[in-house]
């Protein structure tokens, strides 16, 4: 039966709606990202048969930004060119952690020419990473390679995975990265699957170290499956949850990755859609 209370609740509601402007359905829509990127280490294996084939088939999919996992032996130019000539940009490349070195203004050089506004190490080897005073060296690595980064006119930055979230004596090594970094000169790609992997939260590092996380990589974790890395939206991770922080975090460009797919194009076409109608 259907209450005095009920039939004006319902009919209230309804007439609000009635009065509601056609186009507040519209206004109440969330941000979408605008240009969505790809981690081009997701289809590696086709980088290195033909970069410039690839590429097209990236912007096909509708990608507008890309990070380069290494540059299959094209020329800084080479590589500018066939990004212009696709309407490709690419704001991030990965680099080795043995990069930072003799050869970092090499890379530095040729980050610059190419146009990427970002250089990234992707990786911290295990055997220099074994002890919390090995992590206070590689934060001084990095602080001294940000440096010279911004020297450069580029920013430094560095990409995680999971074991920064490993405890080494009670103590988070990711941690004391982003306490021991100057954060003029040291930002962080956070990888969205490893620190949730890891039982990391990316709320409590948005919260605590605001504007350090210019770049994310979104790709999904599905608990209990195998193997847990999935394309984007077929896991668990709650991205809309995590990119409504955007602004606090300082989140400028999302890169879709992963690293194990079944079918490279497939997956980073699913992943694309996913996050293209994603509102937030």
């Amino acid at each position: 039966m259907t209450t005095r209370r009920t039939f004006v609740r319902t009919s209230a509601a309804a007439l609000t709606g009635a009065m509601l402007p056609r186009w507040s359905a519209g206004m109440m829509r969330g941000e979408r990202i605008e240009r969505v990127g790809v981690q081009l280490y997701t289809v590696r294996a086709e980088m290195e048969r033909n970069l410039e084939d690839t590429l097209a088939r990236v912007a096909e999919i509708g990608y507008k930004e890309v990070e380069f996992a290494g540059y299959f032996g094209r020329s800084p130019e080479q590589v500018r060119s066939t990004l212009e000539r696709l309407g490709l940009s690419s704001p991030s490349s990965h680099m080795a952690f043995e990069d930072l070195g003799e050869h970092w203004s090499r890379v530095l050089d040729t980050a610059k020419s190419i146009g990427h506004e970002y250089v990234v190490v992707a990786w911290t080897p295990a055997e220099q990473r074994r002890t919390m005073d090995d992590w206070k060296r590689i934060a001084d690595k990095f602080n001294h390679a940000g440096e010279q980064t911004k020297r450069a006119g580029l920013t430094f930055a560095y990409h995680n995975h999971d074991f920064e979230f490993t405890p080494i004596d009670g103590h988070l090594p990711f941690d004391l990265l982003m306490e021991r970094t100057d954060p003029s000169l040291v930002k962080l790609e956070m990888d969205l699957y490893w620190i949730t992997l890891a039982g990391g939260d990316p709320f409590f590092y948005f919260a605590k170290y605001p504007g350090r996380f210019p770049m994310v990589h979104v790709k999904d974790l599905k608990r209990g499956a195998k193997p847990p890395m999935v394309d984007v939206g077929a896991g668990n991770i709650d991205f809309k949850a995590i990119f409504t922080k955007h602004k606090e975090a300082g989140i400028e460009h999302y890169f879709v990755e992963h690293d194990e797919p079944a079918s490279p194009f497939d997956s980073i076409s699913a992943s694309y859609r996913y996050l293209k109608q994603l509102d937030f």
